[in-house]
């Protein structure tokens, strides 16, 4: 299981951060060659074959990855800081959507909204579970209710990642509500 996670960990550096970091290159798409990166990892010293490969897409349990329909190319469903278009389509998305983060972030987000940082596109969860538990990875988590369906009457889109996790480019704060607060 270790090795599954420290493997995972290697595949998000190379496909959705640095590819350069053993020589890969990414379509513009964000598709790498399955035969390159297991080539170019070997070649740096990272155990890597298509049966690992194989398992970590199947096992993840956030799918953090995918292999195209014919299986020669592998990518990351989302979470990309180098520039990547997943070809995604706009969708609609549901009345409420959620953001977990951490206490200690509130006021930033308070005078901005939420912006992706390093990444193409703010990241949200269809239910506050899996975003308690997004919030928990950054200190002590607090769910932010995004009122998505108002957002996109207002012009703003929203995309649907391989994963189910819910894409948009940024969220002004009056379309949060934070827990605890005044109208919450």
């Amino acid at each position: 299981m270790a090795d599954l996670v420290r493997v995972s960990k290697f595949l998000s550096l190379v496909l959705r951060h640095k590819p350069e970091q053993i020589g890969l290159s990414l379509d513009p798409n964000g598709w790498a060659d399955v035969d390159e990166l297991i080539r170019l990892a070997t070649a740096a010293g990272r155990r890597l074959d298509r049966p690992l490969l194989d398992r970590i897409v199947a096992e993840n349990d956030k799918k953090r990855f995918a292999f195209s329909d014919d299986g020669r190319r592998i990518r990351a469903s989302q979470g990309h800081s180098v520039e990547v278009d997943l070809a995604l389509s706009p969708v609609t998305p549901p009345e409420l959507l959620y953001h977990g983060t951490a206490t200690r972030f509130l006021d930033s987000i308070r005078a901005t909204g939420l912006r992706p940082g390093s990444r193409q596109h703010v990241h949200l969860s269809a239910d506050e579970a899996t975003a308690t538990t997004v919030g928990r990875r950054h200190g002590v988590p607090v769910v932010l209710v995004v009122k998505a369906d108002e957002m996109a009457a207002a012009g703003h889109s929203f995309y649907r990642s391989a994963n189910g996790v819910w894409l948009t480019e940024r969220v002004p704060a009056e379309f949060l509500t934070i827990p605890g607060e005044r109208g919450a």
